[in-house]
């Protein structure tokens, strides 16, 4: 089964998509720690993303394209992939649908993890006042930047993968158990069709 968590920065993707790998036996694909781990291991391209996602700022399509079409061929996805994090544009959405189709795969659902702006800044202040390591793009500030970039360019691939009939909505505000539990229905009906 192959799945899109969507949703803003700090709504529980991540959390939601290790719960999906654990029980189904897919392979959580974030593409912020691919970037991360380039990021750690010094590379130009590493660099390269470190700069782009201090500043709050998206890695370029063609990029993130090719990386997630390498990734999903490796033997660990042949039980289905959980993308989280990507796609985050209209082009990225469209550049997916192809590549996914010329591999002879499909995305079974596309969820919405929704959770108010607000809540988000309360949670980052909680993790940092919690964490005893802090990523240097983990802060208020950045998270902000995220938001509006977010909103401004991921945000439209909500009505993309609706007007296909893909995007199911979940209330990412509600608890952990809660969200799993709706996402758990939505697998269960992307199953049975």
């Amino acid at each position: 089964m192959n799945v899109i968590l969507l949703g803003p920065p700090g709504a529980g993707k991540g959390t939601q998509a290790q719960r999906l790998q654990e029980r189904h036996g897919m392979k959580q694909l974030s593409t912020g720690e691919m970037l991360r781990a380039a990021v750690a291991s010094g590379s130009e391209l590493g660099r390269q993303a470190k700069e782009i996602m201090d500043a709050g700022q998206l890695m370029p399509d063609d990029l993130m394209v090719e990386m997630i079409s390498d990734r999903i061929a490796q033997p660990d996805c042949a039980q289905g992939f959980i993308l989280d994090g990507f796609p985050r544009t209209v082009r990225q959405a469209e550049a997916l649908d192809e590549m996914l189709a010329a591999k002879g795969l499909r995305l079974h659902a596309v969820i919405e993890v929704r959770v108010d702006d607000e809540v988000l800044v309360d949670r980052i202040e909680t993790r940092i006042a919690e964490s005893q390591t802090v990523r240097s793009d983990d802060n208020v500030q950045t998270l902000k930047k995220r938001l509006a970039v977010y909103h401004a360019q991921t945000a439209p691939i909500l009505p993309y993968y609706a007007g296909k009939g893909r995007l199911v909505t979940v209330d990412g505000m509600k608890s952990i158990d809660q969200v799993s539990d709706e996402i758990e229905a939505i697998l269960t009906a992307a199953v049975a069709n």
